[in-house]
């Protein structure tokens, strides 16, 4: 069965029909040519197809597209405006946050998503007072991003990197 639905992508506005089992990130990646989320493990264990949906960070593998009619997708290379990276994207080349670089777009989205969440005073599992604002410690950043698996082990220049683009000098 299919299904006609409207979608923001990096600012473009698309208006497309697909079938109604089409996954968030096959409709990125194979109906517009979007290469930016990865399909890695393809069951949201791994964080590599992680896109902001409406904001707040997804695993676009899991997101059926019909259940997200009307929404504002974000993908890494959206997130760049005006020829300038985005700060956490800065902060990842500042940093050498990468190595095969498979995994950082979704490391980056979700970057972006731990830095709006932190802003709103949200706490994690490593928040030590739950009522204080969250602090970007390592061991803050590292909850935070536990759901985006680096099979380079690139985790010791993540961190930093997210921890950078929140203000934070690690």
């Amino acid at each position: 069965m299919d299904a006609e639905i409207s979608l923001t992508v990096d600012g473009v506005p698309r208006r497309l029909t697909v079938d109604t089992r089409t996954t968030l990130l096959d409709l990125l990646r194979e109906r517009l040519g979007n290469t930016s989320p990865k399909k890695g493990c393809d069951h949201g264990q791994c964080g590599a197809c992680t896109v902001l949906l409406d904001g707040e960070r997804a695993l676009s593998c899991l997101a059926l597209a019909v259940a997200h009619d009307g929404a504002e997708v974000t993908t890494a290379d959206g997130l760049a405006t005006e020829g300038e990276l985005h700060p956490v994207q800065q902060a990842f080349l500042d940093r050498d946050a990468f190595q095969c670089g498979y995994c950082t777009p979704g490391q980056i989205c979700s970057a972006v998503g731990l830095l709006r969440e932190v802003d709103r005073g949200w706490p994690s599992h490593a928040s030590a007072d739950l009522t204080a604002d969250p602090q970007l410690t390592a061991a803050e950043v590292a909850e935070r991003m536990s759901g985006n698996l680096c099979r380079c082990a690139a985790y010791a220049h993540i961190v930093p990197a997210v921890q950078q683009a929140g203000g934070v000098q690690p």
